[in-house]
């Protein structure tokens, strides 16, 4: 009898294990090989940024316990320019597993977050994964090769070197290298227009090497000569444009290369300073719909 017993006992316990052997199984680790839940990040490369902003701030602490938590680990991960990373879900955000996967899911919101980083860190592919144990892996695919980054940072330095006096001013410094990428660079119509892609226009490798641009390549262009100047600043996009913002003096302006070099009908150049170095309210003044941004996060700007 007390064999039989035993042995239903057995199958009994064979039937919950295969149950719940999720659960068993993440009980094990968790408590027996006890996972290092503590995430620390080691290193950052050359390109990282040491700026917080209103809407998202650099962490050390990737034990998320709300959205802006979460908000603030993805920059940081972004801004150090690693390809993958990986925290951890604590068991006391009941909706963390939840708001990560909105907002891994959400391009728009991470694509403002990238806008705060140097060009070089910026991604051009994002990517979430997450497993039963809240395990949260970030991996970035990133903007610009190692080679195109050596070949832009030897024509800036160039630049730098040909266009820019000990004297200057900030001010004089950031109106040169403007007017520099106007004057060497032309607006890329045939992509934007005929979707033909020729050149890297969308980055700063088509306006500073191949001599087009896209707004985006404009924007990155002068984000990187700003990040030298060490002079605070992030790309501002509305829903159909990106532009560059900076804090000088302080104050926050808006600087707008591609609309500072406008598309003429006999193809010729034209250099202007509409968008230069202009507040909010006459930015609202001279183009409110293409410069339409959401404030809730460029908040600097309001």
């Amino acid at each position: 009898m007390k064999k039989y017993i035993m042995l239903s006992l057995m199958v009994l316990l064979l039937i919950v294990a295969y149950l719940y052997r999720e659960e068993i199984v993440i009980f094990y680790v968790d408590h027996f090989i006890q996972v290092d839940k503590e995430v620390k990040m080691e290193g950052t490369n050359q390109y990282a940024r040491d700026e917080d902003f209103l809407f998202v701030q650099l962490t050390d602490d990737f034990h998320p316990l709300s959205k802006q938590d979460l908000l603030n680990i993805y920059y940081t991960i972004i801004n150090s320019g690693k390809e993958q990373f990986s925290f951890y879900c604590p068991e006391e955000y009941k909706d963390c597993m939840a708001d990560v996967k909105d907002l891994a899911n959400d391009q728009t919101i991470l694509s403002h977050i990238n806008n705060f980083v140097h060009p070089y860190n910026g991604f051009k592919h994002i990517e979430t994964e997450y497993d039963s144990l809240g395990k949260i892996t970030v991996y970035i695919e990133k903007s610009y090769s190692k080679e195109k980054i050596d070949e832009i940072n030897a024509k800036v330095n160039s630049i730098y070197q040909s266009e820019i006096k000990s004297s200057d001013t900030n001010e004089d410094k950031i109106k040169k290298i403007h007017n520099y990428i106007i004057n060497n660079s032309k607006y890329d119509s045939d992509r934007s227009d005929s979707k033909i892609v020729q050149y890297d226009s969308d980055t700063a490798y088509g306006n500073l090497i191949q001599g087009y641009g896209l707004c985006g390549g404009y924007t990155d262009s002068m984000a990187i000569f700003l990040n030298l100047l060490g002079i605070k600043n992030y790309k501002v996009s509305s829903e159909n444009h990106v532009w560059n913002a900076l804090y000088l003096d302080g104050k926050w302006y808006h600087l707008d290369l591609t609309w500072d070099d406008p598309i003429t009908t006999n193809d010729t150049d034209i250099l202007e300073y509409n968008f230069f170095l202009i507040d909010t309210e006459e930015l609202k003044e001279l183009e409110g719909e293409q410069h339409n941004f959401p404030t809730e996060i460029y908040q600097e700007l309001k």
